[in-house]
């Protein structure tokens, strides 16, 4: 039985005051704290204290979270999260029928088709096919077409003048327009892709809207794969529709695996490409750092990767077929677990000064797609993209800055990604 929540004598507290509250129960005998994590809003790039304090204090913590039931336990740590990212005995598909506290009142994917519900040797399949679109011959394909398509957003940019919302012109279409070159989704459907996406990622605030949204991406995701049935090319939707002709995959699987690509890539590479160059504007020695060492740009994008802190709360969890242990916390079989990346991205064990942004700090492991065998299969063209957004501005705009103090800026509120709503810059 649980006691209400209340804060719990003794209990660590986070980064900058921040308390943990939580309850306390009995399980088997023992008693156990129970963090309500509130997934609060944060202002612009600032770090969840709840997160610091976990990290700091209870690496293996058991949580709560606002929607669905029961508790979960949540890993913070770099070597605790790629162990519960890569132990077979943390199952993803185990979750299908499972309903576990979560941050969002809904699944954004359909459980029983999707990647991210799936263990292998499914996901193996599933990956494999995915991948096909996403090979090095693949990306020398788009990086010319995405070059070509940032030069036209920049030029009409320019046209309309100084200041000007990089959201509106440069970090909202330019990844939709790549994610649909990608799959090969018509020119006439790209304009609400966008406004779908922010939609379906935007859950807490209207759960209706946001299920309304997914079944009219899923509605075109459907309409593609069909047509490329009979019309073959050489994009995500041919290779999806030629492994649905093969039998590698079902109907159901190759929308899901579209649909979440095309979600993923319109609207995280949106916000977090926005953050970069929000962090960099607002951190003038590594932006002069940069321009001094254009060669910086593909280690800069990584460091940038690590340090902001690109999503609110956490994500898919994994349920223990059976028990384990992870770091000293015995996990019973049953019990759902959670792996934050971005408390594992601000270890200080692997990262020194983690909370300091540093483009110099070198090669790193970080881990903002992920680890084990669901790390990102899009990483190497979100890489690119960013590459090429920032590589554009800083070599057209010697004098970009940020129109107005920082402080002024609004913030996207309730998403499960985090980014700004607008992006007003000068040059």
């Amino acid at each position: 039985m649980t006691s209400q929540p209340q804060p719990v004598p003794g209990a660590p507290t986070g980064a900058e005051g921040c308390p943990f509250t939580g309850a306390v129960v009995r399980r088997d005998g023992q008693q156990e704290t129970v963090h309500e994590w509130t997934l609060e809003d944060f202002r612009a790039l600032e770090f969840d204290p709840f997160l610091a304090g976990l990290l700091r204090d209870a690496p293996v913590a058991r949580i709560r979270l606002p929607f669905g039931d029961g508790t979960a336990w949540l890993t913070t740590r770099y070597e605790d999260v790629k162990q519960a990212s890569a132990d077979p005995r943390l199952s993803r598909a185990a979750l299908v029928d499972r309903e576990v506290t979560s941050g969002s009142p809904h699944a954004i994917a359909a459980k029983h088709a999707a990647l991210n519900y799936a263990d292998p040797p499914r996901l193996t399949t599933m990956r494999s096919v995915v991948a096909r679109a996403f090979t090095g011959r693949s990306m020398q394909r788009l990086r010319p077409m995405a070059q070509r398509t940032v030069d036209r957003l920049l030029d009409e940019m320019e046209r309309q003048g100084p200041p000007a919302d990089l959201m509106e012109h440069l970090h909202g279409p330019f990844p939709l327009s790549v994610v649909c070159d990608l799959l090969g989704v018509p020119q006439k459907e790209r304009e609400r892709m966008s406004s779908w996406a922010d939609v379906i990622m935007t859950p807490r605030p209207a759960p209706a809207r946001s299920k309304k949204a997914q079944r009219t991406v899923r509605d075109v995701v459907v309409a593609l794969i069909e047509r490329r049935r009979t019309e073959p090319a050489d994009d995500l939707g041919g290779v999806l529709a030629a492994a649905l002709e093969e039998g590698e995959i079902t109907l159901d699987e190759a929308v899901s695996l579209a649909t979440a690509i095309l979600v993923s890539g319109a609207h995280a590479v949106r916000n977090n490409s926005a953050n970069m160059v929000y962090a960099l504007l607002t951190h003038p020695e590594q932006l002069a750092r940069l321009r001094a060492a254009p060669g910086l740009l593909p280690q800069a994008v990584d460091e940038l990767l690590r340090w902001i802190p690109h999503r609110n709360g956490v994500g898919i969890p994994r349920i223990a077929t059976e028990d384990l242990e992870i770091g000293g916390v015995r996990i019973r079989r049953g019990d759902a677990v959670y792996s934050s990346y971005l408390a594992a991205n601000r270890d200080p064990a692997v990262f020194g000064a983690p909370e300091v942004l540093d483009l110099d700090r070198g090669p790193m492991a970080h881990l903002s797609f992920g680890y084990g065998p669901h790390h990102c299969v899009g990483s190497m063209l979100a890489r690119m993209e960013s590459e090429i957004m920032i590589g554009a501005l800083l070599e057209r705009y010697p004098r970009l800055a940020l129109a107005g103090p920082p402080e002024d800026m609004t913030w996207q509120r309730g998403g499960l990604i985090r980014g700004p709503e607008v992006l007003p810059v000068t040059w």
